[in-house]
């Protein structure tokens, strides 16, 4: 069993915690709240999904 607390893989928190209206990401990280909130429940491989998911969302932002 992994260690959750251990993890290798970083928060992509950046201290700005605020839930856009419109797309429902937060402005800081682009997460939803339900990604940040199960984010220290979530192992290594599901942590990384996450993170992947971030890259495409922040592009889809940026582009509209």
């Amino acid at each position: 069993m992994t260690d959750k607390k251990n993890s290798s893989i970083d928060s992509p928190c950046v201290n700005w915690c605020q839930i856009n209206p419109q797309n429902k990401y937060c402005f800081g990280c682009y997460r939803t709240i339900e990604e940040i909130a199960t984010w220290s429940d979530l192992n290594e491989s599901e942590k990384q999904a996450v993170w992947e998911k971030l890259s495409q969302r922040k592009l889809l932002i940026s582009s509209d």
